[in-house]
């Protein structure tokens, strides 16, 4: 039977409990899936690695207990044991792992020691998952050959060395998964780059070939041509939207369930990313079911499964999932992380939204949105979906508002600037609210909460900073782009830390 399977990212802070996880069991059988990928990384309770297990995690038990209640579901561990690794690498315990100290994600192939942890992670998962795929993950290394003894033994071979070093690793431990029973994955793309790092993997390794712009006809073909069986991976696009690109998430799915077919290729993985920065997992499932029709031979349109909820929610989701990203700008289509998210929450500093989006969110693009936002807010269905539209609308209320204030500040208008500034506090009270009933309604991201609380310990900060050099005590005025910035100082006239960017790494 065709491998036909949806993917539970876990790992981008997720806390779900056990109802939580029947509940996507149940979809997923419903849905018509055959097995359910759960990309675990860091949120798995790990046995050997006590010193990883962050808050609400899942722990084997859960898993136990739901292979019993689903036999029928393959519940299949997505390990990353190299790239993405950075759940591990950045805490006390695990830093001795990483390939560069505080940079990028990845751990060293080189280093003995990871090695053998990357042995006793599998030991766990095999221990606790019945499934006979085991995935270990390999995508995104881009820090390959960057310590000294990894850059020593690329610059030694006459060819390929990045490919030597990434097959030395992947080779052995996908040999080891298949030496127990088990099936080995890995990810594709840094095979396509370095496609010698395929000789040491076992015939029976299979490839997820992930493709979210396009199909995967001419990928998937080259590793097929190797001798091995390959699993499209289309995505939902979350990570790119402020709620998700309805239209080319249904056109990509559709694009490599067509090639799939075409090539007569192992299965397809519907990959689903980044459901924290005020995603919600309840608000896709509609789309995965959609999906998952798809993969069976039917129609599968996505807007027909959310009209299947309620009329109101296929409304919802034409406003949030294609009007949306019609009004341009930061919410137009785009194939990286949506830069209104990471701007307002994930930098640790809510004026970095104002500071790149200030002028195009109080003009033509911002006017459009709100409306679609406002729309959208009035006629969301339920909590699940007025969440995601009350967050777009607040992104939007907090850059405008930032914008008046900085024309008041201008101006020498201090108390002006200040109550202006004022409100926005409020507008993270209310997103925490969101935020954590988003963890309890279906196990979201229990940072996001802490964001809000950050966001808004800033704006007080910030308030703080207008009030106490308005009266002309530094001898000049900071620029609002300057006195709003986390890394202000005082009497630092000339920005040093922005000017000397080196020191900022």
């Amino acid at each position: 039977m065709q491998l036909r399977m949806w993917m539970y990212d876990l790992a981008r802070e997720q806390s779900p409990n056990l109802d939580h996880l029947r509940r996507f069991c149940k979809a997923s059988l419903d849905s018509g899936y055959n097995a359910l990928g759960l990309y675990l990384e860091h949120r798995f309770a790990y046995p050997s690695t006590p010193w990883s297990h962050g808050r609400g995690c899942v722990t084997p038990e859960m898993i136990q207990q739901l292979q019993t209640e689903f036999p029928n579901l393959q519940l299949i561990p997505f390990v990353n044991l190299l790239g993405h690794f950075e759940g591990m690498i950045y805490t006390e315990e695990g830093k001795k792992f990483r390939e560069s100290r505080f940079q990028g994600m990845q751990a060293c192939p080189s280093n003995s020691d990871f090695v053998e942890l990357c042995k006793g992670l599998l030991a766990d998962i095999m221990s606790c998952f019945d499934s006979e795929i085991i995935h270990i993950g390999g995508d995104e290394t881009w820090q390959l050959g960057q310590c000294e003894i990894c850059k020593s033994k690329v610059e030694a071979e006459s060819g390929d060395g990045k490919a030597k070093l990434y097959g030395a690793h992947f080779g052995p431990l996908t040999q080891w998964v298949s030496a127990q029973g088990r099936r080995p994955a890995v990810w594709g793309d840094m095979f396509l780059e370095h496609s010698e790092a395929l000789s040491p993997l076992p015939k029976e390794t299979l490839i997820f070939d992930w493709q979210y712009f396009s199909g995967i006809k001419e990928s998937a073909q080259k590793f097929i041509d190797r001798g091995f069986e390959v699993v499209g991976c289309p995505t939902l696009q979350t990570y790119n939207a402020t709620w998700m690109h309805l239209t080319e998430s249904e056109e990509n799915v559709r694009a490599v369930a067509k090639d799939v077919v075409n090539l007569s290729c192992h299965g397809v993985c519907v990959t689903t990313w980044e459901n924290a920065l005020f995603g919600s997992y309840d608000t896709i499932l509609p789309a995965i079911e959609a999906s998952g029709e798809i993969l069976n031979g039917a129609s599968g349109r996505f807007l027909e499964s959310y009209d299947r909820v309620s009329e109101r929610h296929g409304l919802w989701a034409e406003m949030m999932g294609i009007r949306l990203q019609e009004a341009g700008g930061c919410f137009a289509h785009s194939k990286t992380r949506s830069s209104l998210k990471v701007r307002l929450l994930l930098n640790a500093n809510p004026f970095l939204a104002w500071l790149h989006h200030g002028e195009e969110l109080s003009g033509k693009v911002g006017e459009a949105a709100w409306q679609i936002l406002e729309e959208s807010l009035q006629i969301a269905p339920d909590e699940a979906t007025k969440g995601i539209s009350f967050f777009g609308r607040s992104a939007i209320e907090f850059v405008q508002i930032a914008e008046r204030a900085r024309k008041h500040y201008a101006k020498g208008e201090t108390e002006k600037a200040i109550g202006v500034l004022s409100v926005t506090r409020k507008l993270f009270d209310d997103l925490e609210i969101v935020a954590k009933r988003t963890h309890e309604r279906i196990g979201g991201s229990l940072a996001d909460i802490e964001r809000c609380r950050i966001a808004k310990r800033h704006i007080e900060t910030v308030l703080q900073r207008i009030r106490q050099f308005d009266d002309g005590s530094l001898g000049y005025l900071p620029a609002f782009e300057h006195i709003t910035h986390h890394k202000f100082v005082p009497h630092d006239q000339g920005a040093w830390w922005l000017i000397n960017k080196w020191a900022n790494e």
